[in-house]
């Protein structure tokens, strides 16, 4: 199990959003409702849950990077206007 930062890859990022089985399951109405996970794959729910909570992805950083820089911004805005 991984545990910090998840690298982010663009390659796997596509290839699960144009896989050929989930074509077909989105095609034949298959699909379960969020969070029915552990009904129709429960290891893989099970790996994923823990997976989800122990690893945090990059993108988390980098928007409260920006989110920091965005705040201060605002605020030295609202300090020039009043």
């Amino acid at each position: 199990m991984k545990f910090g930062f998840r690298v982010p890859y663009l390659r796997k990022r596509i290839a699960a959003r144009t896989s050929l089985k989930r074509a077909i399951v989105h095609r034949l109405g298959l699909k379960a409702p969020r969070g029915w996970g552990w009904l129709t794959n429960p290891r893989r729910a099970t790996y994923n849950r823990i997976y989800n909570r122990t690893t945090r992805g990059c993108s988390v950083l980098f928007l409260s990077m920006l989110g920091g820089t965005l705040c201060l911004g605002f605020a030295v805005f609202g300090m020039l206007t009043n």
